[in-house]
């Protein structure tokens, strides 16, 4: 299961931890999904996860200090004693001292953020979204073309790290080479980025490892990528019959969701790199409601018709 260390995340959002005493790095956040602890914190405990991070906005802050100490110190104890990860507090407010005893004893780490509750909660969700999403490593090659995520399949030794050269050269953007790590974000949304101990470089047979952010810049790369279609790089086979109008529209299926996909005939002499780009905006096109297919379909559809009239 993925994981974010409680540690990463204060360095990430940028918090500050009022119980100094109590180590971060060793608390993991498992749940992309956060809490504000309204009703538990009055006692209902039905249909609580105590696995969230639990966030006190202005409203619970100014109900807790409403209380008298004792009754304070019974609906936060009530929070505590669940083994929640956390309890962060938004528009920089600071827990009673009391409040910080008790979370010493439970051992429960209490944060503070300058933002705003509604700033603060898309952020974190946004974040745990990202470092939380179901994720598969595949082999495979990535580039961002005219903006479209487009992945390169194919045994190795089949030319996807030399096309994706080429396009980088054209004015595209590497996002990974070799390994792509895949991430759901959501039912349809999948994003691809490097490992980080190959982020931004690209092996190329005969010549070795290369920087790509390095030689060529920062407009180069890119960190990640929404995938918008796959194509299957595969060696020219005379005995392979590979389709020549596109009327059947192939998927692969990643962690649940699937992606269209175009499998490709490589040879010598064909320019790969220019295949690519074409695909990527034909693909556009086709979201945008234009088919070249359909448009060929109602021209012989026409012309089949003039020739029964005569």
């Amino acid at each position: 299961m993925n994981a974010i260390s409680l540690e990463q995340l204060a360095h990430e959002l940028q918090l500050e931890n009022l119980t100094p005493e109590i180590p971060l790095y060793d608390i993991l956040i498992q749940t992309a999904e956060m809490n504000r602890p309204a009703l538990q914190l009055t006692g209902f405990l039905e249909h609580f996860d105590p696995s969230r991070v639990q966030v006190i906005g202005l409203v619970e802050h100014t109900y807790v200090n409403s209380l008298e100490p004792e009754e304070r110190i019974r609906a936060f104890e009530r929070l505590f004693s669940a083994h929640i990860p956390c309890l962060i507090l938004c528009r920089g407010f600071k827990p009673a001292e009391d409040v910080v005893t008790l979370a010493l004893r439970y051992h429960v780490p209490i944060l503070s953020s300058p933002m705003s509750t509604s700033t603060f909660q898309a952020r974190i969700m946004r974040l745990l979204e990202v470092r939380l999403a179901p994720m598969v490593a595949i082999h495979g090659c990535l580039v961002d073309v005219f903006g479209e995520g487009v992945l390169m399949l194919g045994d190795s030794g089949v030319g996807k790290s030399e096309t994706a050269l080429e396009l980088i050269k054209r004015g595209h953007r590497l996002v990974a080479d070799d390994t792509v790590e895949i991430r759901r974000y959501s039912e349809n949304e999948l994003y691809g980025r490097a490992p980080e101990v190959t982020k931004y470089l690209m092996e190329l047979r005969g010549i070795g490892v290369i920087d790509v952010k390095a030689l060529y810049g920062v407009a180069s790369v890119k960190d990640d990528m929404r995938i918008s279609m796959v194509m299957k790089l595969e060696s020219w086979d005379n005995k392979k019959i590979f389709d020549r109008l596109g009327m059947r529209e192939d998927f692969v299926e990643y962690l649940g969701n699937k992606v269209t996909c175009y499998t490709v005939p490589m040879s010598a002499g064909r320019n790969s790199a220019v295949i690519v780009e074409t695909a990527a905006i034909n693909f556009r096109q086709k979201r945008m409601g234009y088919d070249a297919m359909q448009e060929l379909e109602r021209r012989l559809a026409e012309q089949m018709s003039r020739n029964r009239g005569e």
